[in-house]
C-alpha cells in the first residue's frame, strides 16, 4: 500500500469500512427478519396447538368430533403436520421426522402445563420447524406437536434478502462515490499548494498563499520561511560574488592602465583577468537563481549596442522575438551574450547574427553565428578549455566560450558548436524557457 497515493489509501480504507458496516447491518437485518418470520410461523403453530389442546379431555382421551370440526384450521398446506400422543391413544400425521426435544427443567410435584417449546428436525424435503406442548391429564401427560416445513421460513427470508442485498450494494456504491467526492474536495487545497510550489520553482511567484486550511497552515508557513531563507542566501551569495569581482577587477584594471597594450605584461594581466572571471563564474554555482525568468530582447539589444560600438566594421543582426524569455538571471544572460558576441566580433569579417527561437515547449535555443574562419571540428573540444585560444592575436584571453559553457550548464542548459550558414562558427545554447507573466 505504500506505493499508492493518499487519495487511493483513503478511498480503500473508506470502502473497506463501508463494506464492513453495511455487511454487519445486512447480517443484523437478516437475523431480525429471520426472527420475525419465525415468530409469525410460531404463532400459527401455537394456534394449531391450541386447536389440538381443545380436543383433549381431562382424562387424556381425544374428542374426535371436536377435532374433526376444527380440522380445517390444521390443514395449512403440504408439509404441515400435527400429532397428539396420549396415554390411551395417538393420532395425527404419521411421517413426523426425528425432532430434537427441548431441554426441560426439573419436574415439580404438580407441574403446570409447559408453554410451547421450539423443536427442529429434518425430513426428505429439508428443514422442519415444530412446536410442542405437553398437557397434564388425569391419565398422564399428553404431547401435542405441530410442525411446519422449513421453506415457509426460508422463502420469505430469501425473498426479503434479495432486495436488501441490492439496497446494500447501492448504498455501498453511493458511499464510495461520496467518499471519492469528499476526498477530491478535501485534497484540493493540497493540490493547489503543490501547484504553488511548482510556480515558486519556475520563478512565477515567490511564496505560497498564506490563506490555507487549518491543517495546511503550518506547512504553508514553513514553505514560505524556506523560500525566504533560500532567497536571502541567494542574494547574499550573489552580493559576495559581486563584491569579490569588484575587489579583484579594480586593481587588475588599474594595473592594465600602467602597461602598454602590446606588451607581454599586458597580455599576462588580461590572462589574470580571464582567470578571475572564470573562477567567479564557477563560484556562481551556489548563487544561481534557477527560478529566474528574463526577457531576452532588451538585454540582447543592450549588449548588441555595446558590441556595435566596439566593432563598427561588423554588422550585427538580432532576430529575437519580443516575447521570448529564458530561465537565466539578467546579469548572467548579459555576460553570456557579451562573451559570445565579443568572440564573434573578433573573428567575423562582416556579419554577426543573434537569434532566439522556441525549439520545443519549455526550451529556448539561442544562436550566435558569424562569417569568420570558424573552428575546425577536431579542435572544438580544445577551444572550450579555459585559457585556450586558437589565434595568436593580442585581444582575448581564451576564457569566453568556457565561461559561457559553465554558466549555461549552471542553469540546466547545453552549449554546442557547429558550422554556421554564414561560413563561420555557430554557437547554439539550448536553455530552459522562462515563465511568462
Amino acid at each position: 500500500m505504500s506505493r499508492h497515493s493518499l487519495r487511493t489509501r483513503m478511498i480503500l480504507l473508506s470502502a473497506l469500512a463501508t463494506l464492513i458496516a453495511l455487511g454487519l447491518a445486512g447480517w443484523t437485518m437478516a437475523g431480525v427478519l429471520g426472527r420475525v418470520v419465525t415468530g409469525g410461523i410460531d404463532q400459527r403453530l401455537d394456534a394449531q396447538l391450541a386447536v389440538l389442546a381443545s380436543a383433549v379431555r381431562q382424562d387424556g382421551s381425544i374428542d374426535r368430533a371436536r377435532l374433526a370440526a376444527r380440522q380445517g384450521s390444521l390443514a395449512a398446506g403440504p408439509g404441515w403436520r400435527w400429532r397428539i400422543e396420549g396415554p390411551r391413544r395417538s393420532m395425527g400425521s404419521s411421517d413426523f421426522p426425528a425432532l430434537r426435544p427441548p431441554a426441560l427443567g426439573p419436574s415439580a410435584a404438580a407441574p403446570e402445563p409447559l408453554p410451547p417449546a421450539p423443536l427442529e428436525g429434518e425430513d426428505a424435503h429439508g428443514r422442519v420447524h415444530a412446536r410442542r406442548l405437553i398437557l397434564d391429564s388425569d391419565s398422564g401427560p399428553v404431547t401435542l406437536t405441530a410442525a411446519a416445513p422449513g421453506r415457509v421460513i426460508g422463502r420469505p427470508i430469501r425473498d426479503a434478502l434479495v432486495p436488501l442485498a441490492t439496497v446494500i450494494l447501492l448504498l455501498a456504491l453511493i458511499f464510495a462515490l461520496a467518499a471519492w467526492v469528499q476526498l477530491r474536495l478535501a485534497l484540493r487545497p493540497l493540490a493547489a499548494l503543490v501547484a504553488q510550489i511548482g510556480a515558486i520553482r519556475r520563478g512565477e511567484r515567490s511564496a505560497v498563499e498564506r490563506e490555507q486550511p487549518r491543517e495546511l497552515q503550518p506547512l504553508a508557513d514553513e514553505l514560505n520561511a524556506l523560500a525566504a531563507a533560500n532567497a536571502a542566501t541567494l542574494a547574499a551569495a550573489r552580493q559576495s560574488a559581486a563584491n569579490l569581482a569588484h575587489a579583484l577587477k579594480t586593481p587588475v584594471a588599474t594595473l592594465a592602465l600602467t602597461l602598454a597594450p602590446d606588451s607581454p605584461q599586458a597580455a599576462q594581466v588580461r590572462r589574470i583577468e580571464g582567470v578571475i572571471r572564470h573562477t567567479l563564474a564557477r563560484a556562481r554555482a551556489a548563487a544561481v537563481n534557477r527560478r529566474a525568468s528574463t526577457a531576452i530582447a532588451p538585454i540582447a539589444a543592450d549588449v548588441a549596442g555595446v558590441i556595435g560600438t566596439l566593432r563598427p566594421g561588423v554588422a550585427l543582426e538580432c532576430d529575437v522575438p519580443p516575447a521570448s524569455r529564458i530561465a537565466i538571471d539578467p546579469h548572467d544572460l548579459a555576460e553570456i551574450l557579451g562573451n559570445l558576441l565579443d568572440n564573434a566580433g573578433r573573428h567575423a569579417r562582416h556579419r554577426i547574427l543573434l537569434a532566439a527561437e522556441e525549439a520545443a515547449p519549455g526550451t529556448i535555443v539561442l544562436t550566435v553565428e558569424d562569417d569568420g574562419p570558424g573552428i575546425p571540428h577536431e579542435r572544438r573540444d580544445q577551444v572550450l578549455q579555459p585559457g585556450v585560444r586558437l589565434d595568436e592575436g593580442p585581444a582575448g584571453d581564451g576564457f569566453g566560450l568556457a565561461i559561457v559553457r559553465d554558466l549555461v550548464a549552471l542553469y540546466g542548459g547545453q552549449m554546442a558548436l557547429s558550422d554556421s550558414a554564414l561560413g563561420g562558427l555557430c554557437v547554439a545554447l539550448r536553455c530552459p524557457a522562462g515563465a511568462t507573466g
